[in-house]
């Protein structure tokens, strides 16, 4: 299958003024891969914050009737470690990824609305404050970190708890979907020339289809919380029963959102596993294109398995049945996904970098917890392991074991492009042992604890029910967690001062990403790269690696790269093993260790959009404007007059109403 190729254009093009290091320089930043890293900085503190948050809570259930907490501190403290980790951290933390690799894994220099990348993060940043900071006062959502309805109305949930939550979510909402629209405009019309679709490396495929996802889950969430700020600000009715409202509204309109969200954020993690095993098997992928088909069928059977949530709610036979059938069906595409991954590795020359190892550890423990979610398609057992510990311990085998490994894997793979240089292997294997000895030790007993019928969201038991054991170990196991995570912390921090100098390409990979400088320069390209393969640096440099794979081939098209990216526009010959083929290479694209001294993007004529401020003053007035719904209403009207103020100026700079003299000069 062949798609057109659509030529890399940047948005607007204006020079970019030069970069500056300084807080202004980040803050003024539109740039891709400085959003990036900041996404990740960002992420990576509410994942520590979620993990204090978690010890907190295995403090308190460590042993019978424990007053560690009290039970309104653990109603919010165990709510805002799921929103937490699910909204502030492994979500973001996929799109640091997202943000840094899509442009370069698809030849282009920037995304497609720079300054709407830019909105993303900062309304992302302000919403994690609205959430987290009330914890503090102790006003933190308490209502579990789905919150539901009718027990989060008013009329249940009289403070202020719920609020913050319902205003934050709507908040980091704007957010991803913003996120979604710019994605999908980038990988569908700035693809490098000849990257067509079935040429996409797999991360930047499971990044479309997320995006999707995205795009047709989030609005659902976004009505379930305005129908709750209404009950909740304004004495609507939607789930208030006594009113005649059905008390599984709120249940069907999460879940709508909440299934495909799992989906959400484990994809991102499958995108960077199958970068990172080829990579490191020596192999091609195994079944390119059986790994698409499976990451769309995902995508869409995600929308069709939310009511399994719902069993024990009493919908009928028919409900039952039909999602039922559904729940099974999901799992034969991430088993295609599993199996391919496999067949990758047979047979291959495996190097068991720390990368590497996460990847294995995603493949071995998201199965355990695909298997304990493919029981829950049985109507009968689920009955018995609805909101028990049984359902923690299957969503943390997936969301950590799943999610979070790959995510890792993507860290230590990527790590060398984003700052220039290796992570320590030492530290990193140590805190892959840590982290897959803690896994199993926290999360495995508690199967054992929920089918003996512990709830979900229990604050305190007693020593006669049979729960201590398991969780002593849990608690135990908490604790290999909490090193390993401060190990890696640890090792980031330490390397990116002084790590070993990466080079272009220190892992010998096959993707685009690794033909230019380490870290990239802000231009990504000094000349957009024209791709004929899959793999288009294996073709240049170890052609013995896909001699033997079938590429799909039309009319003059060739193998690897025929103009590919460079840094200082100065190319040298690359003669292609087989005499009849060649190809252009710039210098120090992936070929040396020490890259030529980079030129500027003014100094090469490359236009680039400018840094600004606007999109931090946009964001901020929304902020503001959802926060007089809280605190004082006259600030509502105040923070609709700063977010138009903003969006004017936006506006108004990117139609040439308002430039600065080097905007106009270009």
């Amino acid at each position: 299958m062949h798609a057109i190729s659509q030529p890399a254009v940047a948005p607007r093009p204006v020079l970019r003024a030069q970069t500056s290091d300084g807080v202004w320089g980040w803050i003024t930043t539109v740039d891709h891969k400085r959003i990036g890293k900041l996404y990740l900085f960002t992420s990576l503190f509410f994942f520590l914050v979620g993990g204090i948050e978690a010890g907190l809570i295995r403090a308190q259930l460590a042993g019978p009737n424990m007053r560690v907490l009290s039970a309104e501190t653990y109603n919010q403290i165990f709510t805002m470690h799921g929103t937490t980790m699910i909204f502030l951290a492994v979500m973001p933390l996929a799109a640091a990824f997202f943000n840094f690799l899509v442009p370069l894994q698809i030849g282009a220099r920037d995304v497609a609305f720079p300054r709407l990348n830019a909105f993303s993060y900062w309304i992302y940043l302000l919403g994690g404050i609205i959430i987290t900071v009330p914890i503090f006062f102790r006003a933190a959502p308490d209502g579990g970190w789905f919150n539901y309805a009718p027990l989060s109305t008013k009329q249940s949930s009289p403070g202020i708890n719920v609020d913050f939550w319902a205003v934050g979510v709507q908040i980091l909402g704007l957010s991803t979907l913003a996120a979604s629209i710019n994605f999908i405009t980038t990988i569908l019309n700035l693809r490098a020339p000849g990257m067509n679709l079935m040429r996409m490396p797999q991360f930047t495929w499971n990044v479309l289809v997320v995006q999707f996802m995205v795009l047709l889950a989030f609005p659902v969430l976004t009505i379930a919380v305005q129908f709750l700020i209404f009950d909740r600000f304004f004495g609507t009715n939607f789930y208030t029963t006594a009113a005649g409202a059905d008390p599984l509204l709120w249940q069907h309109l999460f879940w709508i959102f909440g299934h495909p969200e799992v989906y959400i954020l484990i994809l991102p993690a499958f995108g960077l596993t199958s970068e990172v095993v080829p990579v490191f098997s020596r192999k091609p992928l195994f079944g390119y294109p059986a790994m698409i088909y499976a990451t769309i069928l995902i995508g869409f059977f995600g929308f069709g398995v939310w009511a399994h949530h719902m069993f024990a709610a009493g919908m009928g036979p028919v409900a039952d049945a039909a999602f039922s059938l559904t729940t099974m069906l999901i799992a034969i595409p991430t088993g295609v996904k599993i199996f391919n991954w496999i067949s990758t590795m047979w047979g291959g020359s495996i190097r068991f970098t720390t990368a590497m190892l996460f990847a294995i550890g995603l493949v071995s423990s998201f199965t355990i917890g695909g298997i304990s979610g493919v029981m829950h398609a049985s109507p009968p057992a689920d009955l018995q392991q609805t909101d028990t510990y049984f359902i923690v311990a299957h969503i943390h085998y997936v969301l950590f074991g799943g999610s979070m490994f790959g995510l890792f894997a993507g860290i230590y793979h990527y790590f060398p492009k984003m700052f220039g240089r290796l992570l320590d292997e030492r530290l990193g294997k140590a805190h892959f042992w840590l982290a897959l000895v803690g896994l199993h030790v926290t999360f495995f007993p508690m199967h054992f604890s929920g089918l003996l019928g512990m709830p979900r969201r229990i604050y305190t038991y007693d020593a006669s029910q049979g729960y201590t054991g398991f969780n002593q170990i849990a608690t135990a196991g908490y604790g290999f967690l909490f090193v390993s995570v401060l190990i890696f912390l640890y090792n980031a921090a330490r390397s990116m001062r002084s790590g070993r100098v990466a080079g272009n390409d220190p892992w010998q990979a096959g993707t685009l990403e690794w033909s230019i400088s380490s870290p990239p320069p802000d231009y990504n390209f000094a000349e957009l790269p024209r791709v004929t393969s899959r793999y288009p640096l294996w073709d240049l440099t170890q052609p013995e690696l896909t001699r033997e794979v079938p590429h799909s081939t039309r009319g003059d098209e060739r193998l690897g790269i025929s103009v590919a990216a460079g840094m200082n526009g100065q190319e040298v010959a690359v003669t292609h093993p087989n005499p009849a083929i060649s190809g252009r290479e710039i210098a120090g694209a992936g070929m040396h260790e020490e890259p030529a001294v980079q030129r500027t993007a003014h100094e090469l004529g490359i236009l680039m959009p400018t840094p600004t401020i606007m999109p931090l003053v946009c964001a901020g007035g929304v902020a503001v404007m959802f926060c007089g719904l809280l605190v004082l209403e006259r600030s509502t009207a105040a923070g609709v007059g700063v977010m138009v103020c903003g969006a004017v100026w936006w506006v108004s700079a990117l139609y040439g109403w308002l430039t600065t003299p080097l905007e106009r000069a270009a």
